[in-house]
């Protein structure tokens, strides 16, 4: 990982502009995770999207990676690769998704509901959820790595669930994975200290069942060590004033699947 590179204020706001065009993929995306539907064709919508809004796919072709999207069902935790493996009533799926444009990256994901997914998964995300903007709220100047970690760990031990170690949040910029890395544990006021104008990807991690993981004969999809359901929640959050601004935002996933939400509120502004 390259080293922490603060931004200007211009920068963030690029990067903005690429966040929002993941968010923006992400909602289009919504209304076709159904039952019955192909990874690779949700996969050539998102890069078509992508492409017809003025961006590039931020990780096609990166460290070889053949697709725009990382599809993650069930117990895959990330760096799943599309398949022809259609979605079926009660899945989940992780969908993370990155753009290039205008010299910077933005990169986030979410998990999604396929039809009726049973009561102990939909704990599962709903808590991982909250956890992400429990983190993003001690993403702010003079708070350390630490902190966000801590409060997210924190909050979902506390249900039982697994907070996957291997796998971290990253700065970014120009790069795809800056410094500082953002485990999803920790200790307060522990680790590199947050300064005005850095730019990181949040991600929580968070399995139904133990924290460990394995990784499948592809060499990219990361699973859980007992198949039990993860779930997988990433804004783009810069500390501007001193306090955490959102880059990127679910709203346009919620726009289309009908639902409101004033969880960003607090990190809008």
């Amino acid at each position: 990982m390259s080293a922490i590179v603060l931004k200007s204020a211009e920068e963030i706001a690029l990067i903005e502009q690429s966040a929002q065009l993941v968010s923006k993929t992400l909602g289009m995306l919504a209304k076709e995770v159904v039952p019955g539907a192909m990874p690779l064709e949700l996969d050539r919508l998102a890069e078509t999207f992508i492409r017809d809004h003025g961006g590039e796919p931020g990780f096609l072709g990166m460290y070889d990676f053949p697709n725009t999207l990382n599809w993650s069902p069930n117990d895959q935790v990330v760096h799943g690769i599309p398949d022809h493996t259609p979605l079926k009533d009660g899945d989940i799926i992780s969908i993370d998704c990155g753009v290039y444009m205008n010299g910077y990256y933005g990169d986030h994901a979410y998990t999604f509901e396929v039809g009726e997914v049973h009561p102990d998964t939909k704990k599962l995300l709903k808590t991982a959820k909250e956890s992400l903007y429990i983190g993003i709220a001690q993403f702010k100047a003079s708070n350390r790595v630490g902190d966000v970690g801590y409060a997210i760990q924190h909050y979902n031990e506390r249900e039982g669930y697994g907070i996957v170690r291997e796998l971290v949040g990253h700065g970014l910029g120009r790069s795809l994975h800056e410094g500082p890395e953002m485990p999803n544990y920790g200790r307060r006021s522990q680790g590199k200290q947050f300064k005005e104008g850095l730019v990181v990807a949040i991600e929580p991690m968070i399995n139904r069942g133990t924290h460990r993981i394995v990784q499948g004969k592809d060499g990219w999809t990361i699973k859980t060590a007992d198949g039990m359901p993860s779930a997988h929640f990433e804004h783009n959050v810069a500390i501007v004033n001193g306090k955490p601004k959102l880059l990127s935002t679910f709203k346009y996933i919620y726009e289309a699947l009908g639902l409101h939400s004033e969880e960003e509120a607090p990190f809008k502004f």
